[in-house]
Formats: structure tokens, sequence, C-alpha cells
């Protein structure tokens, strides 16, 4: 990969795990990121140029215009996730509002490709087994707004010749992870030797780690496929199959309960992508 690279987000869980596998590739790697994480990345990461903004959904489309300067692909991870808000904030409308302002400079520069990244939560979740095939039906403002900027790029870049990637992900886990998901809190408790409350652990989820995931968004910017596509394992796992096997790298499953919590009436059974 000679071309340049535009990648947003590369401080975030997901992003700085497509940030390395793009440097593994030897990609020519721009960066836009909020001010005051610039400083985040190895000095002996081979990192074109960085920009930095107050609030790159905030930035007008000139902004945007002067960013994608001599860049071929667009790689755009960033939106607003902080675990317990993400998905009912109305940040999702800010992110939308800037996602389509930077997709007009896109345009506007004649950028060859680009990656957006969407979410399994747009889907329909009832059949339990979901391909890129299967309905939209997001009950979130997160998932919406995230459905939305799907179709309403679909359009745009197919009537403007863009190469227009939708990288939906599923349920990732992994290095930098925010402490208040459920992986780290059952590590967290198990090192300490404290019991860790659980549901019943019956749902069945997509598991991934994301550095899998990582990789599998940079080789889809390097590849020709257009449209949707599922990140995700399409190995089904039970919550406590995934809690077991963590459990037993510290020789623990006794302080595991599952039942200690309520599990969440409105949560699907079976979330597992088809690849």
């Amino acid at each position: 990969m000679s071309q340049t690279v535009l990648l947003t987000g590369a401080t975030g869980f997901v992003g700085r795990q497509v940030l390395k596998a793009l440097l593994e590739k030897s990609a020519k790697v721009r960066l836009v990121v909020r001010d005051g994480k610039q400083n985040r990345f190895d000095p002996g990461d081979q990192i074109e140029t960085i920009l930095v903004t107050p609030d790159l959904f905030s930035e007008t489309q000139c902004w945007w215009e002067k960013a994608c300067r001599d860049v071929d692909t667009v790689i755009h991870v960033a939106w607003y996730a902080e675990p317990g808000k993400y998905l009912q904030s109305e940040k999702n409308l800010d992110c939308l509002s800037g996602t389509l302002t930077l997709a007009k400079a896109c345009v506007k520069m004649g950028i060859r490709r680009f990656v957006g990244v969407g979410t399994c939560f747009e889907y329909d979740p009832s059949p339990g087994y979901l391909s890129t095939q299967s309905q939209l039906k997001p009950t979130t403002p997160y998932a919406a707004a995230k459905a939305a900027a799907f179709l309403v790029l679909s359009q745009y870049f197919d009537a403007t010749g863009v190469e227009f990637v939708w990288c939906r992900l599923f349920y990732l886990y992994g290095t930098g992870e925010d402490e208040r998901r459920l992986v780290p809190y059952l590590r967290a408790k198990l090192a300490a030797g404290e019991i860790a409350g659980l549901t019943s652990g019956n749902q069945i989820r997509d598991f991934m780690d994301v550095q899998e995931a990582g990789h599998m968004i940079a080789e889809v910017a390097r590849s020709s496929q257009k449209g949707p596509v599922n990140i995700c394992s399409a190995v089904p796992t039970t919550v406590r199959a995934l809690a077991e096997k963590i459990a037993d790298e510290y020789g623990r499953r006794d302080l595991l309960r599952f039942g200690a919590r309520a599990d969440n009436l409105i949560d699907p059974p079976c979330v597992v992508g088809i690849r």
C-alpha cells in the first residue's frame, strides 16, 4: 500500500489496532486525532502526519478537504463510544453530521476509497445469525446513526464514484478495552480473588479479539471489496463459556456467580455474524 491512508480514531479501542495493522504493512498513514492525544504514539511509528483538532466532528468541509489532500483511502473509525452512555447519547447525531461533512470533502478531493465502521446493532437481531443481507432494524440512537450513515454514504458514494466499504463490528474484547466492559471486569475481579457477579451467561455472542478486528479492517481497506462487511469471528460462544475460559487462566471458576445479576429481558438471546 503505497498511497496515503487517512485514519480517524487511531487512539481508540479499535482504531489503534487498525493503525498497528496498517503500519505492519508499511502503509503511509495520516492521522486525525483530538487535541491532547497527539503524543500517544510511539516515536518509532512511521506516521506521515498527525493532524490535531479540538473535535473532528465539528470541523468544516474546508478543513477536511485540506486534511484529505493527496489521500487515496480514508478509514473512518472515530465515533463517540463511552461505555454506559454511547447507545442513547445525542452525541451520535454530531458524529453522523461530522461524518457526512467528511464524506463531502472526500468527494471534492477525489478520494478513491472510503472505509466506514458500523455495528452489528444496526441489524434486526431476531434471526440470531446475521449476514450482510439481514434486515436493518436499529433500536438506539447509536445504531440508528450508524445505519443512517451507511444508507446515505452507500447512495452518495455510488453516485460520485468513490469505493465504499462499511465494516460492521460485533462483540470485541482485548487490549485497550475500557475497564467497565465485561472482560476487564472479569479479569479485575479474578486477579483480586473477588466474586464476579454475572447474569445467567446463556446469551450467545460473536466474540473477537480487537487485534484481529483491526487486521480485518486494514485488509478490507487494501482490498477491492465494496459494500457492508461483517467484522466477526462467525463462532457462537455463550457468555458463560467466555467467562469460564478467562477464569481458567486464573484457576478460579469458583469466583464466577452466574445468576447474581438479572438477565436483560430485551437483550437478544443470540447475535452471531456470518461472513
